[in-house]
């Protein structure tokens, strides 16, 4: 019985590891010849109007089209690791939740087209970091706002056709060449896909790159449609792309006062800009490494131009290299370098040694050595002290305006080396002592089991290499000891080999330590009761199963049973429909008619032994005719 039982419980193992597929939906496994392949899954149902939340865990891609749903729920695939391809099209989708497709990192395609979308969470598009394809097209999007564009740069095809677009985020186009400023490749796989076509556009100098864009050729951005129309402002509406020009949208031009200055170490350095454009640009400053620079002043006399000052104070080599300023506006952007070097060098000398009473020390200066034509200049004095022959462990600070000679005094050498030997051996002993004394904390023992326990401990001041003895053993019995040597630095250690249900003690003894302060504790071992307890649970379970069994082959004895005889009194049945077949009536018939004027019967009952074995209501019957006939009354027959 038992071993029926394991049959049974392998088989539901095996059912349950068999992946579902949903009721409404259709599930596909493609295989291969090396007997890898992927699952895809299409769910097409009129009458869907929940996403599935039982779908395969292997699915790679999964296809929900034309049904009734109307939302996408917070993590509604968060279990679809391996989900490349999620499409959701052509259903009544209005509402997608920021975290809708939490935990899809290899989805590689999104397409949710044929929707009622009016805000879209862009947002989620951070938990998909490998997506290439987003095909939000047919909808009723309204804008896309500037959080959208970082999670757009990896995208290499986007749809938003067919929304409800009037403008775009100028800082949309920059983020692809040629207006990222990275050089134009012809490579294929490469270039950007844009969908924006059947939307009403409003042209001015919002979307002026756009259709600048539609303009290019060869360009890295492909639009699909290139025949772009506006629908606003009046004088545009219905004007291609191709042959709108804007009025009062000028791109930004920036002039440098200089390109190139060299600058003495020390001084100030004032630099200025001046930019053109419309609407007017703003101006930045950054160095050469793409950071800002802060303390800068800008201003603007009129319409369509700005200035901008950056100041450098107390300039140092390291603010020697370029300094860009850019002018941007929602028409393009522009910029100009200035180069900066520094005058001013720092020379190292080597002094000569220097004869001593005792010892020949040799001494090592660092002097400044500024250009003879800033002598005055604060920064750039320089300043001799006078030597002196004390030690000094020097710290390694950088200076550009004191100069220092350190002598070693061999004297103070020797003193170290008379006095050495005894301050070590000193050392020695007091360390030896310090580890006497010191002692191990926090000793305690965690995660008992029947034959095992773990031992965790604090060391005080111990080395990590410290030797330590861990001994243990079963508590009245001291013959019987275990011993096992570690370290202090590792701060726990695993008993093995122990009996369950027993009162252990175990000490931790350091080298060196004095007799009678090593750390000890005591412990019980779990009962060796688990195995009982599983085993009782186990005969439960199985004489549940076994119960079950029996009542379901009992069931089946019935309804085999039950099949059985009633094909045994088919027969039976059939002889008993033949007899009831068959009912007993009478007939009547009219009376002989009288001289009575006043007849009070005119019916009379005929035998019924004549029509004992006809039909009910057959009037096809001979028998069951009128036996009387008059000129003045038809023959009937009543049933």
């Amino acid at each position: 019985m038992r071993r029926l039982l394991y049959v049974h419980v392998l088989v539901c193992c095996l059912g349950m590891a068999h992946p579902f597929c949903p009721s409404q939906c259709t599930c596909v496994f493609h295989g291969r010849t090396d007997g890898t392949g992927s699952r895809s899954v299409l769910c097409n149902d009129p009458d869907m109007s929940d996403v599935p939340v039982n779908v395969p865990v292997d699915t790679v891609k999964l296809r929900i089209e034309k049904t009734m749903v109307r939302r996408i729920p917070t993590e509604a695939f968060y279990y679809l690791v391996d989900l490349r391809y999620l499409w959701i099209t052509y259903n009544s989708v209005s509402s997608v939740d920021t975290a809708s497709f939490y935990n899809l990192k290899v989805l590689h395609e999104l397409r949710l087209d044929g929707n009622m979308i009016s805000v879209f969470p862009w947002e989620s598009l951070k938990e998909m970091p490998r997506l290439k394809t987003l095909d939000l097209h047919n909808n009723r999007i309204t804008h896309v706002p500037n959080e959208a564009i970082p999670y757009l740069l990896n995208i290499t095809y986007l749809d938003l056709s067919s929304n409800k677009l009037t403008t775009l985020p100028s800082d949309l186009m920059d983020i692809w060449p040629p207006f990222s400023g990275a050089p134009i490749s012809t490579n294929v796989s490469q270039k950007v896909v844009l969908g924006l076509q059947d939307n009403p556009w409003f042209c001015d100098c919002k979307i002026s790159k756009l259709i600048e864009l539609s303009k290019m050729s060869g360009a890295l951005v492909v639009l699909m449609d290139r025949l772009l129309s506006c629908s606003g402002p009046e004088n545009l509406a219905g004007v291609p792309f191709q042959r709108a020009e804007l009025d009062n949208c000028v791109k930004p031009s920036v002039m440098t006062s200089a390109t190139k200055i060299t600058s003495h170490l020390g001084s100030n350095v004032l630099l200025r800009c001046d930019a053109t454009g419309f609407p007017t640009p703003i101006l930045y400053w950054t160095k050469s490494d793409g950071s800002l620079v802060n303390n800068t002043v800008q201003e603007s006399p009129g319409e369509g131009v700005r200035w901008s000052i950056m100041s450098l104070h107390g300039m140092l080599h390291k603010d020697a290299g370029n300094y860009s300023c850019k002018a941007k506006n929602v028409a393009g952007n522009a910029e100009a370098a200035i180069s900066i070097s520094i005058a001013g060098a720092i020379s190292t000398t080597i002094l000569p040694p220097r004869p001593s009473i005792e010892t020949e020390p040799t001494s090592q200066s660092t002097t400044f050595t500024p250009t003879t034509d800033t002598p005055t200049s604060p920064i750039a004095a320089s300043t001799a002290l006078p030597r002196t022959s004390t030690a000094v462990v020097p710290k390694k600070t950088k200076t550009t305006t004191i100069s220092t000679s350190l002598q070693k005094g061999p004297l103070k050498q020797a003193k170290t080396q008379q006095g050495g030997n005894g301050r070590k051996l000193a050392a020695d002993e007091k360390s030896k002592k310090s580890d006497a004394s010191q002692s191990v904390k926090d000793l305690k023992v965690v995660e008992e089991t029947a034959d095992t326990a773990v031992l965790l401990w604090t060391a005080d001041g111990l080395p990590n290499d410290a030797p330590l003895t861990v001994v243990y053993s079963p508590d009245d019995e001291d013959d019987i000891k275990g011993t096992l040597e570690t370290n202090a630095g590792r701060g726990k250690v695993l008993l093995e080999g122990l009996s369950s249900g027993m009162r252990y003690s175990v000490c931790l003894v350091a080298t060196g330590s004095a007799a009678g302060k090593d750390p000890c504790i005591d412990f019980y071992t779990l009962d060796n009761v688990e195995d009982g307890g599983q085993s009782t649970f186990f005969m439960i379970i199985s004489g549940i199963a076994c119960a079950l069994v029996v009542c379901l082959i009992a069931l089946l004895v019935y309804k085999i049973l039950a099949l059985f005889c009633k094909g045994q009194s088919t027969a039976s049945d059939e002889e008993e429909l033949e007899k009831d077949s068959y009912v007993k009536f009478e007939t009547i018939s009219m009376k002989q008619r009288t001289l009575n004027s006043h007849p009070t019967e005119l019916w009379a009952r005929r035998a019924t032994n004549e029509s004992e074995q006809m039909l009910l209501c057959s009037r096809s019957s001979i028998d069951s005719q009128m036996t009387y006939k008059n000129d003045s009354f038809h023959s009937e027959y009543l049933c």
